[in-house]
């Protein structure tokens, strides 16, 4: 691969290949033990999340911690609470199925191989913050496979690779909300992200839940369609 490759478009997987990544990718999040794994690639997401709209309003960035138990915490400093500290909350749980979006997107214009490095290019960011060893490791491995993938994969197993990595971030934005809502259920997460913003704004924390599920449903839905090769997008719109 060369670099000027990033900036040109390349031909959208077939809709086999597509349903195939996102059969493999809905797989990877409903088997138990293939997503005690795989989750930690949306615990990367997550805390991304919180570290980039904490930095986007201003918010010094303490570092970032990756535990082997998929759990994860940012800390940043700043004001306790304000537009910077509630949108900061908000942004974990939303961040996987925002970023599939946007990866749907990418795909679907043909910018696969730009798709992959801006995900690298994330990760690199993340990686200076991270401050344990567990969360170098899992940093730097997913970083690994994006880059073989990107630098030594032929268009064909990029477009399958980027169609998986969408379809997974779509998908596994879902599952997290409803776990969360278990512990909360059983009152085992009385500091999650939905509990903080309760407490900042005053909204209950299941209402947040809720927006949690809202944002990961519509991303899902306009993910998927954005995965569909174009010919099927006209059929379907007239």
């Amino acid at each position: 691969m060369k670099f000027s490759d990033l900036w040109h478009t390349q031909a959208v997987p077939e809709l086999w290949i597509t349903g195939l990544a996102a059969l493999a990718a809905l797989i990877l999040v409903g088997y138990g033990p293939a997503w005690r794994i795989a989750r930690n690639v949306v615990t990367i997401a997550h805390e991304g999340g919180h570290a980039l709209v904490a930095l986007v309003f201003g918010r010094k960035l303490d570092g970032i911690r990756l535990h082997s138990d998929t759990s994860g915490v940012t800390v940043s400093r700043g004001r306790p609470d304000g537009a910077g500290m509630v949108f900061t909350a908000l942004a974990g749980y939303t961040a996987p199925s925002v970023l599939g979006l946007l990866f749907a997107w990418l795909l679907g214009i043909g910018r696969i191989t730009l798709m992959l490095w801006f995900a690298l290019l994330l990760l690199a960011g993340m990686l200076v913050m991270i401050r344990n060893v567990f969360g170098v490791v899992s940093v730097v491995t997913t970083g690994a496979v994006v880059f073989a993938v990107s630098w030594f994969g032929s268009a064909a197993i990029q477009g399958a690779f980027a169609a998986f990595g969408a379809a997974f971030l779509l998908l596994a934005g879902i599952r997290p909300v409803i776990e969360l809502q278990r512990l909360r259920a059983r009152r085992q997460a009385p500091s999650s992200d939905a509990d903080q913003l309760a407490h900042l704004t005053g909204v209950p924390g299941a209402v947040w839940v809720g927006v949690f599920g809202l944002v990961a449903l519509a991303s899902l839905g306009l993910g998927g369609w954005l995965l569909l090769p174009p010919e099927w997008t006209i059929t379907l719109t007239g």
